[in-house]
């Protein structure tokens, strides 16, 4: 019997599907595909967005706390994780700022049901099942702005004539997570139990299914148009 490929490569393919899905969400597709973007659709992703990154530290510190004794080799590499991710929710909020809009009515408020699902449901992998799907989250959040966000903020910003200030977490973070998801890859080619594998494909199939909900439940640049 040959010998499996790097798991890495095999979290890729077997979450490749539940990628697709997560990719055709409308707004996804009318930003990149037919330019579709509106200002109060920027600000609602910028506000969902602050509510989940806010979370990113206290997760990975979560995660870290959680992990078993034969998995303690994992803690430097949150470290660094953690190390990286501290105040990014701070940049966003500068940008929501950017926008014309109330940072601090963001920072006080309250997440969408979808987002407030999904980061519980971070919390819940951490503490309930194994806490190495916490990785399926790094996934997805950090591919997705690997293949998103460096041209979402370019088909974004013109239309709305927008400063740059506006856009430190997408250009950020689309240069960022291109570093990351070499380290990433790394880093799932050493994790060799067959649960653990399995757990982290779970989690990433499960968290596209609910980072898609939260871009589902943006307000569609159309709508806020025929609105206006």
């Amino acid at each position: 019997m040959p010998p499996l490929p790097p798991f890495h490569e095999r979290l890729v393919a077997e979450t490749c599907a539940a990628r697709e899905d997560f990719l055709r969400t409308p707004i996804i597709q009318g930003v990149l595909q037919r330019g579709e973007v509106s200002l109060p659709s920027y600000i609602a992703f910028l506000t969902e967005a602050y509510h989940h990154v806010r979370h990113t530290v206290p997760l990975l510190a979560a995660c870290r706390a959680a992990l078993p004794a034969g998995q303690a080799w994992l803690q430097p590499a949150l470290d660094e994780y953690i190390e990286e991710e501290a105040g990014h929710d701070e940049w966003i909020l500068d940008d929501i700022a950017a926008c014309g809009a109330d940072a601090e009515a963001v920072r006080h408020g309250r997440p969408a049901p979808a987002t407030e699902l999904m980061v519980a449901y971070a919390y819940d992998t951490i503490a309930r099942g194994n806490p190495l799907g916490f990785f399926g989250m790094v996934h997805v959040l950090e591919g997705s702005s690997v293949a998103l966000a460096l041209n979402a903020a370019d088909a974004i910003q013109k239309p709305l004539g927008l400063p740059d200030r506006a856009f430190s977490y997408l250009r950020s973070h689309g240069t960022l997570d291109l570093q990351h998801t070499a380290h990433f890859a790394l880093l799932m080619d050493d994790i060799h139990e067959l649960a653990d594998q399995q757990a982290i494909v779970h989690a990433a199939r499960m968290f596209y299914r609910l980072y898609g909900a939260v871009f589902r439940e943006l307000p569609l640049p159309a709508a806020w148009g025929a609105a206006a």
